[in-house]
């Protein structure tokens, strides 16, 4: 059905070669730690992981909505198909949350989504997302289309108007930067480090060497027999049997202990390295300089929101309206909103604290009604005085100038004596 449908709208398919579909799919390239880095082998890096997951997690827990503002004021549009399909679910088989989560791990690892726009009746109906190593971006002068490598190992293309891009940091404007690519060898020496250790403990902790002997240089046979009898009997699961070394043979340690090659203090560095790529705070990933104070910790996550995932918002909210909302759509004053107030919540005294003020204690101007609060606490509204912005009570009268006052009794006698 699905297939069908794309082909009433991108015509044709086509073969695409077997060399095509495997340079698309399992394209990668090692670092010059020789660990191989790509989107998949990132997420076998668990600081790349955290960093992803953070990121995706944030776009998919808070709401996305569609608004309609009349000059008056700003409401929920959910009269539009949009609505449902960026909060509630985008297709038959994915909730919102998964969509969003799933958005996010594309953007952070491959620098760009790609989602089918199924339009009907001038609406969106669905919207079909595909890998990114599905898809190729092909540019003719300023008009963008796109092909889809198929599982069947056919090509389709859809043009630029059926095709929901969202773009990561770009340098050239139609595609974005590969954030894998980029923090390559962060993430390769990261991979190295872990490996290193885990060989090393596999052995029993016990660094690699060398055999040696004053005895006449032996055959390369016997030399060989003798590596594969040593590392039978002392390697691997066997690391800590004891050996027995005859014929005047030494051994010989010959790789440094992992405290000579600060091997904690690297692992340590590389969770740093990988987070600044991805500018994430170290915090969010779960590490910790023990440094940070609860009020420090709670400013960070403040800067995470603000400085990390607010840029994520605007990316997606500003792909939105671009292209799921038409340009009629945009002047009756439909736009796309992640509401992101839960994130910044905090603790319930600091809540209280704000909401007090921004009721208007203290005698400072409100600027939120009780409705409105109770809307972020997930109240049902009052109506009445509920819905509206409360006078300051303890402001007093403005004082009258000198030539107003009234004299008092005293006053006035003092006067009539002078005369």
């Amino acid at each position: 059905m699905v297939r069908e449908f794309f082909q009433r709208i991108a015509g044709a398919w086509k073969m695409a070669s077997t060399m095509d579909i495997l340079t698309a799919l399992y394209a990668q390239q090692n670092s010059k730690s020789g660990a191989a880095v790509n989107w998949k082998t990132a997420l076998e890096c668990t600081t790349s992981l955290a960093c992803a997951r953070v990121i995706s997690e944030g776009l998919a827990q808070v709401p996305c909505r569609v608004f309609r503002a009349d000059g008056v004021g700003r409401y929920p549009a959910t009269e539009t198909p949009l609505f449902n399909l960026l909060h509630d679910a985008p297709n038959e088989w994915m909730t919102s949350y998964d969509f969003r989560e799933m958005i996010g791990l594309h953007l952070v690892l491959c620098g760009n989504h790609f989602s089918f726009i199924n339009r009907y009746r001038g609406g969106v109906a669905e919207l079909l997302p595909f890998e990114p190593q599905q898809v190729t971006v092909k540019r003719d002068g300023w008009k963008l289309s796109y092909e889809v490598h198929t599982d069947d190992g056919k090509t389709q293309t859809i043009p630029a108007a059926n095709m929901w891009h969202i773009r990561g940091p770009s340098w050239n404007g139609w595609m974005g930067l590969e954030g894998v690519k980029l923090a390559r060898e962060s993430i390769g020496l990261s991979m190295a480090t872990e490996e290193n250790g885990a060989m090393l403990f596999r052995n029993g902790s016990q660094p690699s060497g060398v055999l040696s002997t004053d005895q006449p240089q032996m055959s390369k046979e016997k030399a060989d027999q003798l590596r594969e009898s040593w590392q039978v009997s002392n390697g691997g699961g066997n690391a800590l049997r004891t050996a027995v070394l005859w014929g005047g043979m030494k051994w010989t340690p010959m790789t440094y202990p992992n405290d000579q090659m600060q091997y904690l203090e690297t692992r340590k560095f590389q969770v740093e390295e990988i987070c600044r790529a991805f500018r994430v705070m170290p915090i969010m990933v779960g590490y910790s300089d023990k440094t940070a104070t609860y009020a420090s910790a709670e400013q960070m996550f403040i800067a995470h929101v603000v400085h990390t995932m607010g840029p994520w918002y605007a990316r997606i909210e500003n792909s939105a309206n671009m292209n799921l909302l038409t340009e009629a759509d945009r002047k009756a004053g439909l736009y796309v909103k992640f509401v992101v107030n839960g994130l910044m919540r905090g603790a319930a005294k600091d809540r209280a604290e704000f909401y007090a003020k921004a009721l208007g204690s203290g005698g400072s101007p409100a600027w939120m009604t009780q409705d409105e609060v109770r809307e972020l606490e997930e109240l049902n509204p009052k109506g009445g005085a509920a819905d509206v912005l409360r006078e300051p009570t303890n402001v007093g009268q403005p004082a009258k100038p000198e030539s107003a006052k009234e004299e008092t009794p005293a006053e006035k006698g003092q006067d009539d004596e002078k005369i």
